[in-house]
């Protein structure tokens, strides 16, 4: 018949895309071979360019979009059919696409993700990770993921304009098997729409804050599709993963130099260290933002933060505002009258949140112990390992010389202008634990960073990362500071007296008044550990004496170690038992020994001086000749003794002073010098914890429900009255009985406490105005602790007459 029409439903695929509609009606018209041929070429050219006037005369229907004329195909093969699902949920799926519902990164203080990492100590659900180890992450489709059509990947983005290529953008794949070193997931686990990744990170990933989108997308073509979950992961350093640059083989050292957020700084002199408790609080609610904000701040590319020893070097330049408005300003003026008062801190906490709600605004005022216990605090928070050490009798080289110079003039006096290098009594400043790539083998382990702005080192405040074992051989080429570092330890102490022409002769020399005592607190207790043998071989062993003249070949004063001269007369300075008290008379003895066989005499000239810790003089308070005669291998011992009327109204923080003895021997001309500093002991205060009966929180059946006005019956079953009463719990209130003594026969004025204890309570001043001479001062604190664990409780005294007055509690919080 003519045109006759056959309906067709099409029972394959329909398109090359995935997610096409269903088969749709198609209608053909097949046009007869007879009547093709009474039609004439041009009416049929003509009908298909106007339709609407040739229009064919018969009943038969019409398709607008042409009669396609061809030749009948060959049947085709037929292709096996796929087995039909029992229901239609495979088909829908072939064509719909894939999409992701919703992103789970597991997140939570007590999952398996942050008790693997070592971060549930950190405040908040954030997922907090550390590089070189695998995570896991769930995630709900908006259908079952098939792995043979469906495709997936995760994306993190860290920084303003990250890049693949720096490795600031990180494109993580879909594998079978992960491999070590490099960005990775699998799928470990399938519940219907539910699947759950295990990623890998490299060793060298680059730390911070990443946003997470993830893509997903079939293999039929169409656009991807991107999620984006509105989450951060932040990426840390990882000292238990051996193939990161900050591992650290010692557990116990791990847990303190990484996980321990309380600790101690020694300050004093060598003969007189004293300890005080600082909390660095790395895992504080706000402290690990505020040490991201910090990276953020500086000048260094994102891309930078995957090596250890820049971030160390940039952390070292911004915990200092000396020139890049970093967190604290520095000052040793003694006027803190805009600001807090140096020796009033005792945490980390407060500073590094004033700084990042601020937006960058450097908090007043610092010195070196609380530049030090910041940078031990980010450090820490960051995943590499750090302490804080102390350096007694501590040089400051202002010449790269690797000497500790003195100047006289002719007739013995100090010749202050020219004194530009000093000893500080002590410095505190950091050890970090990393490898070293960039420095020969043998190299890596601890460097020392140091925070305090005493020298410009590539322009801007900031000292190392410099290798301790460079250190201790003077191999002061090598980087970071290195020389600067073995100044402060290993300098000696060099005399020069000015001639009559103006030229300066080296008259004498101390080779072992510098780096005593370098302490740090020790692994596990509250006890000083020494490490000096960290830093320099044994004083005056030969190791020692290569070691400095090894170092001085790269100084200033190269030709300073020349033929030594003998030496038959030495004089020292001792101190009785702990050393002179704040309010008393300050008593030392001055020994002097004649190691000849011969008769020897001089005369000794002795003169006292405050002076600030940093080694910096404020004026001399006393002045004194001594005539000395000595017979053959005499040892003579001089009492001295500085009376308080003469250094009440004179002493700067730390109430330290330095006294200087010189003299030349009359048979020899040998030249005695020798330089000596003490302080004058402050008192502690004294804290007494005591655990209060409290009103109970709990719900019991002896009670009302959250009744916090009641106390339970003693027979009830209620958890706090089954704790001892001696011993603290979270929740439970207690008290702490501060006591003061002012040792003064003066009036301490505008006295105030400054009281804090992590996981106790918030730090917070108690204003308590002037004290009397000789009197005492007694606060009592209630708190309820909030976190379990070894706790401390710390008291300061902040006042300009005294300073350097702090205590501490030890407190064992048990859980509820």
């Amino acid at each position: 018949m003519p045109g006759e029409r056959l309906s067709v439903r099409g029972t394959r695929e329909v398109g090359r895309f995935p997610g096409a509609p269903p088969p749709v009606r198609v209608e053909l018209t097949i046009q007869k071979e007879e009547e093709k041929k009474k039609e004439g070429g041009c009416r049929q050219w003509f009908r298909k360019t106007c339709l609407c006037c040739c229009k064919r005369q018969n009943s038969d229907s019409y398709d607008i979009t042409d009669k396609v004329e061809f030749f009948k195909p060959p049947a085709p093969v037929p292709e096996p059919t796929k087995p039909k699902p029992e229901n239609g949920e495979a088909q829908e799926m072939e064509a719909k696409k894939l999409s992701v519902s919703s992103v789970d990164l597991l997140s939570s203080k007590t999952g398996q993700n942050r008790q693997e990492h070592h971060t549930d100590l950190y405040q908040g659900d954030e997922l907090i990770i550390r590089r070189g180890q695998t995570f896991q992450i769930e995630m709900e489709l908006d259908r079952p993921f098939n792995a043979d059509d469906d495709h997936l990947h995760l994306e993190l983005k860290t920084g303003p304009l990250p890049l693949v290529s720096k490795g600031t953008h990180v494109i993580i794949p879909l594998v079978d098997d992960l491999e070590d070193e490099r960005w990775e997931a699998k799928i470990v686990e399938r519940n219907g729409n539910k699947i759950k990744l295990s990623v890998n990170s490299p060793a060298t990933a680059v730390i911070g804050l990443y946003g997470l989108t993830v893509t997903t997308s079939t293999s039929k073509g169409e656009v991807p599709t991107i999620h984006d979950p509105k989450k951060n992961i932040t990426l840390l350093f990882n000292p238990w993963c051996e193939e990161d640059a900050v591992f650290l083989d010692n557990e116990e050292e791990v847990k303190e130099y990484v996980l321990n957020d309380t600790g101690r700084i020694y300050y004093g002199t060598e003969k007189q260290i004293g300890a005080r408790t600082w909390n660095f609080g790395q895992f504080n609610e706000g402290i690990l933002e505020a040490c991201l904000f910090i990276l953020e701040k500086s000048d260094m590319p994102p891309s930078g933060r995957g090596d250890p020893v820049n971030v160390v070097r940039v952390i070292s330049a911004m915990i200092n505002a000396q020139d890049d408005f970093g967190v604290l300003v520095g000052n040793w003026s003694g006027d803190y009258s805009d600001g807090v008062p140096p020796s009033a801190w005792s945490s980390s906490v407060e500073i590094l949140r004033k700084y990042h709600s601020s937006d960058g605004t450097p908090v007043s005022y610092g010195q070196c112990w609380v530049f030090s216990g910041i940078t031990t605090t980010v450090l820490r928070c960051l995943g590499i390992p750090a302490r804080s050490v102390t350096n007694f009798q501590s040089a400051h080289d202002t010449d790269v010389s690797l000497t500790t110079d003195v100047y006289f003039d002719e007739n013995m006096e100090l010749i202050r202008h020219l004194n530009s290098d000093s000893v500080w009594n002590f410095h505190v400043w950091n050890d970090c634990w990393m490898a070293r790539a960039d420095l020969p083998p043998g190299y890596g382990g601890w460097q020392a960073v140091d925070s305090t702005p005493q020298e410009t080192s590539q322009g801007t405040f900031r000292c190392g990362p410099a290798s301790i074992n460079a250190i201790r051989s003077g191999q002061v080429y090598l980087k970071n500071d290195t020389p600067f570092v073995f100044a402060e330890v290993n300098s000696d102490k060099i005399f020069w007296q000015r001639n009559l022409d103006g030229t300066f002769s080296q008259i004498g020399s101390e080779k072992k008044a510098v780096g005593h005592c370098i302490s740090t607190k020790a692994v596990g207790s509250d006890k000083r550990a020494d490490i000096t043998h960290l830093y320099k071989h044994k004083e005056g062993s030969d190791e020692e004496r290569i070691a400095v003249e090894t170092a001085s070949r790269y100084g200033s004063k190269p030709e300073v170690y020349g033929a030594a001269k003998a030496e038959d007369v030495s004089v020292e300075v001792k101190m009785e038992g702990e050393g002179p008290r704040m309010g008393a008379d300050a008593h030392l003895s001055i020994v002097v020994k004649n190691l000849s066989s011969q008769p020897r005499r001089t005369t000794l000239h002795s003169q006292v001086a405050v002076m600030y810790y940093t080694g910096v003089l404020k004026g001399t308070i006393r002045k004194e000749q001594t005539p000395v005669d000595l017979l053959p291998n005499e040892e003579k011992t001089i009492e001295w003794m500085l009376p308080y009327q003469q250094y009440q109204n004179q002493l700067v923080d730390q109430a330290a002073l330095m006294l200087t003895l010189c003299g030349r021997v009359n048979e020899t001309q040998q030249v005695l010098a020798h330089q000596t500093t003490f302080r004058l002991r402050t008192p502690n205060i004294n804290i007494t914890v005591r655990v209060s009966r409290m009103p109970c929180i709990f719900r019991t059946a002896a009670t009302e429900k959250n009744d916090r006005k009641r106390f339970c019956p003693p027979d009830s079953s209620c958890i706090a009255l089954r704790q001892p009463s001696a011993e603290a719990c979270v929740g439970k209130e207690m008290s702490a009985k501060i006591t003061f003594i002012n040792p003064l026969p003066r009036t301490l004025e505008g006295v105030i406490f400054r009281v804090e204890g992590l996981g106790l309570q918030e730090g917070h001043e108690v204003v308590v105005g002037d004290v009397a001479g000789h009197s005492t001062v007694t606060l009592t604190e209630h708190f309820i602790p909030t976190l379990p664990g070894s706790r401390k409780l710390v008291a300061s005294l902040d006042c300009k007459q005294l300073t350097q007055v702090h205590g501490v509690a030890d407190i064992v919080v048990l859980e509820q």
